[in-house]
């Protein structure tokens, strides 16, 4: 994901602002949000859109011998083509919620359920890019971050049209999954009855533990 515009708060503004070169210290995901949509003309087919929310912590130096730490959040979006069979039945359930909707008497339809697994960010490149150039890099809007990331990060995040811009470039390892439930029949056998008596042993703990192997493939 290369040149990756970064939402900042007012915080992260002022400070980039005041200085000419950043650092970024880490990268973490902060929050995915994951939607599944059947492909058109492709029956068991459906489109995975994965929205990773990227919280990046930078470093700036605003003085001589200080430096400042401030957060940004980075908006990637990924969206991939799987497999994941069909499935024309409604699902019910049994279980039963006081005060509150019963989930036996909402159905739910029988599409896979998604499972992302990611690795943390690579940070491959950060920089500012001065009020002249972000036309080239000004694209959406810090209104997609949801409210309860805003919260994290001590206030809501602003776009200053005036004001610099952080931009990265990430490498993210993932895997996505599809996930439904199948039926399986399992075959049974007949059980036996144990025809001999398990007597207990009179030897001595302690021997009994000299005779252990040990576990090297433990450490």
């Amino acid at each position: 994901y290369g040149n990756t515009r970064v939402y900042l708060t007012d915080l992260g503004n002022d400070i980039i602002e005041r200085t000419g070169t950043i650092r970024t210290k880490d990268a973490v995901i902060a929050w995915t949000h994951i939607t599944i949509d059947p492909v058109q003309f492709n029956r068991g087919f459906y489109q995975v859109t994965v929205r990773f929310y990227v919280k990046i912590t930078f470093e700036a130096c605003v003085a001589v011998g200080h430096a400042q730490e401030f957060d940004g959040i980075a908006v990637l979006e990924k969206k991939v083509i799987l497999y994941g069979s069909e499935g024309h039945v409604r699902v019910f359930h049994s279980e039963y919620t006081p005060d509150a909707c019963d989930r036996q008497e909402m159905p739910t339809r029988n599409m896979p359920r998604c499972c992302v697994q990611v690795a943390e960010p690579v940070v491959l490149d950060g920089r500012l890019v001065e009020c002249c150039d972000r036309c080239r890099y000004d694209c959406g809007d810090c209104g997609c971050i949801p409210a309860h990331l805003c919260g994290r990060y001590g206030g809501n995040f602003v776009d200053c049209p005036d004001s610099k811009l952080v931009v990265v470039t990430l490498g993210i390892f993932s895997i996505v999954q599809l996930i439904r439930n199948v039926q399986m029949l399992m075959p049974v056998y007949d059980y036996c009855m144990p025809n001999k008596e398990c007597k207990p042993t009179s030897e001595n703990p302690c021997d009994l533990f000299h005779k252990m192997c040990f576990p090297v493939n433990e450490f």
